[in-house]
């Protein structure tokens, strides 16, 4: 039951756009998912997430600081990215530092 409230406190603040940033992430995966089930079919993602299932915990062992560094680099710059956008929005609460 914890689990079960926990995701609908989640799923209730992310469609009343409690945090705008959060919601228009929400929006856009789910545009894009329009496109990426307009294109593939059922099985065909099934297929597909069996493979990377397999293959990826592989690919990271073996390329694991490759990997790293350019995440953390992705990471950095999606961070900076919606630092200036929450900056630039009126009325969007800042998240409290963790």
């Amino acid at each position: 039951m914890v689990h079960i409230n926990r995701a609908l406190k989640l799923i209730i603040r992310l469609f009343l756009v409690e945090d705008l940033v959060d919601s228009l992430k929400l929006a856009v995966f789910m545009w894009l998912m329009t496109y990426v089930g307009a294109v593939f079919n059922g099985i065909t993602l099934l297929i597909l997430a069996e493979l990377l299932v397999f293959s990826v915990p592989i690919v990271y062992e073996k390329y694991k600081t490759q990997i790293d560094h350019y995440v953390g680099i992705a990471r950095d710059q999606t961070k900076s990215i919606v630092e200036k956008i929450q900056a630039k929005l009126p009325g969007i609460a800042k998240k409290k530092a963790e």
